[in-house]
Order: structure tokens, then C-alpha cells, then sequence
């Protein structure tokens, strides 16, 4: 496992250090609402309590949920979207409405505990929002102590990519482009008014990226004899998501705040995701979100190797599977519940249902990388009035990306929409996935290790 340093710089996750007594440990669900078929919100709010949730998180101030969450004994966070940012971080009167409209009508009925600036803002390319982000953060704070809401803690969540160097742990440090201008800022700010650092935390994709090089078992938190150490703290690690989480504690130490504490705003594992993208599977998501909830609610608290024994909050990510999600199939594919409402596997959020009780798991059968052709081709459900505009995007990227299916090409026969767009889609992957390219087009598409060619009429794949 000595290579994992390049890996998790990418991916890697965090932690900050705080008193048992002042936090439940009980772990709650991230609640996204990116898909055209989810169950209402009351219905939303029965299934989270079904689940044995404490705390529930909405990217938004949906009146709706936080309606539903009314007289619930679930703790709320809710968001400041990324684009008011900016407006907010100069205008305290800007500030004070968004609280007035969107928080207020629903405290203290809805219990609302965390409010969050934005969402992975250091993620986003170089941009102003980033250094508007912590004086957005204080006005923000300045708003919701003017109205009396002083149960709520302010913050704002943080991927890994915040991190430089991440392996060792011990070696943890902030990227050289935030490290004085955000981070010191922002987590002064955390310190000084006892709130939390949120970090977003997936050992999934660590593991994903270097399946070879960091043990499969390691990364869902099930490893019987596999361990790390760290040379520079003498620290042994028994699984990924420590190992993580430390690797951001030593970050905030090496900027001078050790002792912020920590709130895993998201953590989870794929139930599924495309051919090419490994492990992404139901038995490996129980396993981890799973292992993740009696690590946390574990009595007394465990901690991680650099902070033992402390209550890290955490939010397993999500409740559902959201149909609508952009990106690589695997981002569709992190609910607890399909959106019907049925569980994808047996869970309980409070860690008290023993593992003798759930049934027996589906075995994985995407551990080890697909090795061959695949291409993209429209599903089986597709709306047909969308692939027009679809494929009209795919062609307008690339070099020649559909010359074989115009007038004389070799794919124009049949001349059909669907037949177009297969060769427009398989096109566009071939020339673009090792730049972040998806066989995706707004749920249109799908990966398929079926050669679509016919005749001459050769289709472009990508090789795994």
C-alpha cells in the first residue's frame, strides 16, 4: 500500500477532534432531491425515520421538507446555494433576507442545526467564490444571531481535493492555492464560534482509482490482519476512511487548529454504477455503510488513530438513488432506498439491528476491472425527444466526431434517430473519457459491451 499517496491527495478525507458528551454519535442521511421520480416529502420524512436516522441534510431550504420535518426529533442542516455567494459575502442585507425567508418561518418547530455555505466550493475551478467564501460565512453567522436562532452552527462542506499531500497521514496539508486565504480563515472562524469542519469523505473512489494498490477489504472498513502505518507518527491504520480522516487532522494542525471539530457531512458507497466503473455494487455498499455505522455509534467512542475515542457526526450519503444526477453511473447509484421507497439492502442508521438479522447479500461481481471494449449506446427507456439536442451536443464537441453518420458516411444507413445517435454517443466516449467524458447525456445512454458496428460501419469504443 505504499503508493497511496498520489490517490488520496485526490481523494482522501478528514477529521477534527471534540468531546463525546456534547454530540449524539448517531448517524443520520443526506437527503438529495436530483431525481424526477422520488416519493413526496412527507412520505420522504416517513422513510428517514424508518431508517432510525438523528439528523437529515437538504442541499437547499425546501419549504416543503422543512415542513414535512416539523415536530420530527431529526436534526436539519440545510444550504446557502454556491451562486449567492458571492452577493452574500458584501451585502448583510442580503444575508439577513435569505435567513428571514428561508430558515426563520421554520424555527424552532423544524429543528434546524447547521447551516451550510455552499457546497464543495474549493472544488470549482479558480474563482472569486472562493475567498468570498468565509466573509460569507460570518455574515451568514451575523444574520442568524440577529433573529435568534442560536442553535445553529454555520460551516460550510469540503471535499478531499482540499488537501496537497495526504499519505502519509501525518503529512496532511492544505492545497498551497487555499491554504492561508480559505482554510486558516475558515477554520478560525470554526474554532472561534465552536463549530464544525464538514468534510465529504469517499473512500470508494480512493479505492476505485488504485484497486491494486490499496485492499479492497481496507477501504470497507472490514480488514482482519491488513494495516498501514505511518512513519512519521508511528500511527497504525487498520482501514481507508482513518486513515482519511487523519490525514485532514494533521492538515489542521499543521495551519495551527487541531482541535476543530469534525462532521462527516457525506460518506457512502455505490450499489451500482457502469461496467467500467469497478466495485460499485450492492454487497460493497451494505458492507461499508454498514461497518461505517458501528464504527461511529460504537459506545465508547472509537475516534481514529490521531484523535481516539471522539464522536465524529456522521451522514451516510444518500437516501435515495437520484435518477438525474449527472456524471458516471455510479452517482445515480448511492441510495439507501430505491425511489419507490424499498431498501436496496438491510440498514439501520442507529447500528442496534445485529448483522445475524439482515438477509443475506447479493455477491459482488465487479471487484476486478472489466478488461475489453465497451461503448455507448441509447437505454432501453430513452426519451426520443431528447436525443435530437443529445446528439447534436455530441457531434459540436470533437474532431470529426460524426462524419460517418452524415450523407456518403459509412453509418449514415439505416437513417435512423436512434441508429445516429448510438454512433454520435459511442463517438463523443471514445474521444472523450480520459478527459471526464460520461456515456450519460442526461439519462439517455448506456454502456454495453455489445459491438453495435455493422457492415463497414465501424462504431469508436473504449478500451478498459
Amino acid at each position: 500500500m505504499g503508493c497511496l499517496s498520489t490517490l488520496l491527495v485526490l481523494f482522501s478525507l478528514a477529521f477534527a477532534s471534540f468531546s463525546s458528551a456534547e454530540i449524539s454519535s448517531q448517524v443520520g442521511i443526506c437527503y438529495g432531491q436530483l431525481g424526477n421520480n422520488l416519493p413526496i416529502p412527507k412520505n420522504s420524512v416517513d422513510l428517514i425515520k424508518g431508517l432510525k436516522a438523528k439528523r437529515v441534510k437538504i442541499y437547499d431550504t425546501n419549504p416543503q421538507i422543512l415542513e414535512a420535518l416539523k415536530g420530527t426529533n431529526l436534526q436539519v442542516s440545510v444550504m446557502v446555494p454556491n451562486e449567492l455567494i458571492n452577493n452574500i459575502s458584501t451585502n448583510q442585507t442580503l444575508a439577513d433576507q435569505w435567513v428571514k425567508n428561508n430558515v426563520v418561518p421554520f424555527y424552532p418547530h423544524t429543528m434546524i442545526r447547521y447551516l451550510l455555505v455552499g457546497n464543495e466550493i474549493l472544488s470549482s475551478p479558480p474563482n472569486t467564490t472562493w475567498f468570498n467564501l468565509v466573509p460569507a460565512i460570518r455574515k451568514i453567522r451575523f444574520s442568524v444571531k440577529k433573529f435568534g436562532l442560536g442553535k445553529i452552527k454555520i460551516g460550510t462542506p469540503l471535499a478531499i481535493d482540499m488537501l496537497e499531500s495526504s499519505f502519509p497521514p501525518s503529512n496532511g496539508t492544505f492545497r498551497s492555492d487555499i491554504s492561508e486565504k480559505v482554510m486558516k480563515p475558515l477554520l478560525h472562524f470554526l474554532n472561534r464560534t465552536k463549530s464544525f469542519f464538514f468534510i465529504d469523505v469517499y473512500p470508494y473512489f480512493a479505492w476505485a482509482a488504485q484497486p491494486t494498490v490499496i485492499n479492497l477489504d481496507y477501504a470497507l472498513l472490514d480488514s482482519k490482519n491488513i494495516t498501514v502505518s505511518d512513519p512519521g507518527s508511528g500511527l497504525v491504520y487498520t482501514n481507508l476512511l482513518d486513515q482519511m480522516i487523519d490525514a485532514v487532522y494533521f492538515a489542521m494542525k499543521r495551519v495551527g487548529y487541531p482541535d476543530v471539530r469534525l462532521f462527516i457531512a457525506e460518506t457512502g458507497w455505490p450499489n451500482a454504477g457502469g461496467m467500467d466503473q469497478i466495485g460499485a455494487n450492492i454487497y460493497n455498499a451494505a458492507t461499508y455503510n454498514r461497518n461505517v455505522i458501528k464504527k461511529f455509534t460504537a459506545k465508547p467512542p472509537i475516534g481514529t488513530p490521531a484523535k481516539p475515542g471522539v464522536v465524529v457526526p456522521t451522514l451516510l450519503f444518500a437516501l435515495y438513488n437520484e435518477n438525474q444526477k449527472p456524471g458516471p453511473g455510479t452517482e445515480r447509484h448511492f441510495g439507501l432506498l430505491y425511489p419507490n421507497g424499498t431498501n436496496v439492502y438491510g440498514i439501520d442508521l442507529s447500528g442496534k439491528t445485529p448483522e445475524s438479522e439482515y438477509k443475506a447479500l447479493p455477491r459482488a461481481r465487479n471487484n476486478e476491472p472489466y478488461k475489453g471494449k465497451i461503448w455507448c449506446v441509447v437505454g432501453r427507456n430513452a426519451n426520443a425527444s431528447e436525443l435530437g439536442g443529445a446528439m447534436s451536443y455530441a457531434c459540436g464537441q470533437g474532431n470529426r466526431t460524426c462524419d460517418e453518420i452524415r450523407p456518403g458516411g459509412k453509418c449514415y444507413n439505416p437513417n435512423s434517430l436512434v441508429s445516429h445517435a448510438n454512433y454520435a454517443f459511442s463517438s463523443y466516449w471514445s474521444q472523450f473519457k480520459s478527459s471526464g467524458g460520461t456515456c450519460y447525456f442526461n439519462g439517455l445512454t448506456i454502456p454495453t459491451k455489445k459491438d453495435p458496428s455493422y457492415g463497414s460501419c465501424k462504431f469508436p469504443s473504449v478500451t478498459l
